[in-house]
This record gives structure tokens, sequence and C-alpha cells, in this order.
């Protein structure tokens, strides 16, 4: 079953977990970022986890030995997965992926950005960080809705890792991502809507079909 990710990427911790209980029902897990981390601290990821398993978007892009600090203090506060880049090479995400196995979670790896810039740099290079994330034993990857020529691309390197897609809604990605992707990640799309459930269970509906 496709899988629908909210990015709750709000900054006080109050409303992202009203708007965590209010599309409970309908999402499957959270994926939080800096903006909310970094506002309301750590332990959000600890008290939303209670709702649903979290994914830390922490992007982690930095030495093996640094890296494996941010990754550790994501699962040690409830996360279930973190998110590297692939950009950084296969020593540090040999490193993240050791300390997510001693946690028993996942990590995914970006492939390319969904933004417009994702193509200025890491689309030249994405396929080979696919391949890297696969040789490293690294749980999926983060590959974009935005470009579906791309993410079908990715997918066939990929082979059965697991790919989840943002960009859908706010950034326009196509829905048509749900036929090479095991999920899809959606944020302003439900969180900033007048109401949360009723967008969220629309989407979940759209992966139904």
């Amino acid at each position: 079953m496709k899988q629908l990710i909210l990015a709750l990427d709000v900054l006080d911790e109050e409303k992202a977990l009203e708007i965590a209980r209010n599309v409970e029902e309908y999402v499957d897990r959270i994926k939080v970022n800096y903006p909310l981390v970094l506002s309301a601290g750590i332990d959000v990821i600890r008290k939303l986890s209670k709702i649903k398993p979290v994914i830390a978007d922490f992007k982690i892009a930095d030495i093996p030995y640094t890296s494996s600090l941010i990754a550790k203090i994501a699962f040690e506060n409830s996360a279930e997965s973190v998110i590297a880049h692939g950009f950084v090479g296969s020593d540090t995400l040999k490193e993240v992926c050791g300390v997510a196995e001693e946690y028993g979670g996942k990590v995914y790896v970006v492939t390319e950005l969904s933004s417009p810039g994702g193509e200025e740099f890491m689309s030249a290079v994405s396929l080979k960080i696919v391949e890297k994330a696969r040789e490293v034993g690294c749980s999926g990857l983060i590959a974009p809705s935005t470009r579906i020529e791309r993410l079908k691309e990715i997918r066939r390197v990929a082979a059965d890792m697991e790919i989840l897609c943002p960009g859908i809604g706010a950034q326009k990605g196509s829905l048509e991502a749900v036929k090479y992707a095991d999920g899809i990640i959606v944020g302003r799309g439900i969180y900033d809507s007048r109401n949360p459930a009723e967008e969220a269970r629309k989407f979940r509906q759209l992966l139904k079909i």
C-alpha cells in the first residue's frame, strides 16, 4: 500500500501536535525538518512519534563522525528514520546507516531536490547517488515528483529500494509519481489548508487510484 507522509514544517509545537492529531487517521508517517525542531526543540520528535512514526529530515551532509552524531540524536529522540544527502559520499552514508542499525531505524538518501535548483548540480549525479545508496545498504530514497522522467530513471536504477517523493501540492509535483514511488510527501497542501484532515483524506483517496 502506498504511503502518505505529512511534511510538518510549521514553527509552533502546539500547532504541530494539533495538526498531527487531526490527520492521524489518514497519514502513515510524519516528516519533520529543521524549522520545527529549531523552534520547538528536539523533544518535539518524541512527542509526535506518539502519534505517528517520525522521519527526521535533517538532510545529513557532513563528515562521517559529525553525521553519525546528528543521526544518533535523532534516533535517541524516537525518530523512526533519518534523511541524508547522498552527495557526501559512501563513507558518511555508511556511518549513518551504522547508527540507524543500532536503533533499528531507516536511512533515506536524497537523490536530488524537488525544487528547480535540484537540476543545477544534483541531477547530473543523482543516479550515481542511487547506486551508492544501494551499495551501502540504505533503506530508501527521496526523489522528486516534480520531474517524472528523472523519477522513472531513479526507479529503474533503484530496483526494489523504497522511494518517497516530495513536491506534491505547493511545488506542483505530478501525482503520476505514485506509479513509481512507494509514498508521497505532502506538506503545505495539507497543513496550510483550512481543513488539514479533509485535505489529507483527499490525498489518501488519490493514493488508492
